[in-house]
């Protein structure tokens, strides 16, 4: 089983535009086009029913003391946790690519839409971890469903990593339901994952490591 997009090669740093943070001269940082990106995938295993879809930051600072204080960087030893910007689950065995833009152009305060994922009929998104991140301002609260891409600490001393993973799963529904998180999903389709592929990627927002 195999998984690639046209957007950037495997561990490269990903194009700003599939972000939902970039560099901004006025403002230090602001929100850039989080336009979804194309992801391909062949060579499914016999059996395969439906297909599910993650996308995971694992570089994400465990604590928020530093996160964007201008004055120091989050250190590199502090403990990281994921943050799940993608899930989405019940895609056709028969689908073989998703492209660039189709579930997400540009940042929706408050969250976009779901679980039905209107772009692909049967399908259902499940909640990023936006949801938590907005959680206590008055602004942005709200449920984030679908694609929102990278927006790491202005100041972390580490450049995180991005990891697509799609599934193959024996099963046509997967076990979870409303709005499900990306732990629940990875949870309720492990005893149903035949395969499975990844495509990873790189950003930061640290001047001093864009060298």
């Amino acid at each position: 089983m195999k998984l690639w997009s046209n957007n950037w090669s495997d561990g490269a740093r990903i194009p700003a535009r599939f972000a939902a943070g970039k560099l901004d001269v006025q403002s230090g940082v602001t929100f850039s086009d989080n336009v979804n990106p194309h992801l391909a995938w062949s060579e499914l295993p016999p059996g395969t029913r439906s297909l599910a879809l993650i996308c995971h930051d694992f570089n994400v600072p465990s604590r928020g003391d530093d996160v964007n204080q201008p004055d120091r960087e989050v250190p590199a030893d502090l403990p990281r946790v994921d943050f799940f910007h993608w899930v989405m689950v019940d895609l056709p065995a028969t689908l073989s690519e998703i492209a660039e833009g189709q579930f997400s152009r540009g940042f929706t305060a408050r969250g976009k839409p779901g679980p039905a994922v209107a772009a692909l009929a049967g399908a259902r998104h499940g909640l990023n971890d936006y949801t938590g991140w907005f959680a206590g301002d008055a602004q942005m609260a709200g449920q984030y469903f679908g694609y929102d891409g990278p927006f790491p600490p202005f100041n972390d001393s580490l450049i995180h990593h991005y990891v697509f993973t799609l599934f193959a799963l024996a099963v046509a529904r997967a076990p979870v339901d409303g709005a499900f998180t990306g732990a629940q999903v990875r949870a309720a389709i492990r005893p149903h994952v035949l395969a499975e592929a990844t495509h990873s990627g790189t950003y930061t927002l640290n001047k001093r490591l864009m060298g």
